[in-house]
């Protein structure tokens, strides 16, 4: 039987609705609209039953986190945990990149329709893996694009802990050599007692330093946040 497992939650929840859905996209039974939908929403209501999901979470927050559970659960149960994590990346760089692409999941002024084929169009020509392009699908069908982003960073942190490792989110003022990226690595090993994971963006407004978060902890040292903690004290002395 398989069991999944939230970020932070001690036990297990038997799933047997999310490996009926994954045997369907592994022989390629597709289903009729309706069908999938029942299952979610069966899927939905049993995490709620047992606590998995609070209704206090925010609406992305909850709603990307039972996206998440299902997805990782069907990507561990076919031993293509790899595959997901190259497909994370891959929407990831397109929600990065590309201004279409965010208002495609952001934007109400495409219909259903019209983001359904959009996403599907685009989840082929990035060569994403059935789970993941049934899953934007079935987003895009509901209106829930919107929490990909959550979905992404969600499904990062479940792969991160099925690994044993953590997720640092590093912005820096310029990209760092591969030496400097290595010693980062290291210290933050150190500091946390396992093997750190680095999402390492460039954001030149920050003018110097760096900033990493992991978890609810972070570190800021660039030079822009001095600037700013500066600009505070003397509008406190003036």
């Amino acid at each position: 039987m398989l069991t999944t497992r939230l970020p932070g939650q001690t036990g297990s929840a038997t799933s047997p609705l999310i490996l009926r859905l994954g045997r369907a996209t592994r022989l390629g039974m597709r289903g009729s609209a309706k069908s999938v939908l029942a299952l979610c929403r069966k899927e939905i209501k049993e995490l709620r039953g047992r606590g998995l999901v609070s209704e206090s979470s925010s609406i992305s927050t909850g709603i990307a986190a039972r996206y998440a559970s299902a997805v990782f659960a069907l990507a561990k149960d076919g031993g293509a945990l790899d595959a997901l994590e190259r497909d994370i990346e891959t929407l990831e760089g397109a929600l990065k990149n590309s201004d279409d692409f965010r208002a495609l999941i952001h934007s109400p002024i495409y219909s259903r329709e019209e983001q359904g084929r959009a996403i599907a169009a685009l989840a082929a020509k990035m060569g994403l893996s059935d789970t993941v392009a049934n899953t934007l699908k079935l987003m895009s069908s509901k209106r829930r694009l919107f929490v990909l982003p959550n979905l992404m960073a969600v499904l990062r942190d479940l792969i991160s802990d099925e690994k044993g490792e953590v997720t640092a989110d590093v912005k820096t003022a310029r990209a760092l050599s591969e030496a400097q990226t290595t010693k980062l690595a290291e210290t933050l090993k150190a500091s946390v007692g396992k093997d750190v994971k680095m999402n390492v963006t460039v954001d030149e407004s920050l003018i110097g330093g760096l900033i990493v978060r992991v978890g609810s902890k972070m570190i800021d040292t660039s030079v822009a946040s001095k600037l700013a903690a500066l600009q505070n004290t003397m509008k406190e002395v003036g």
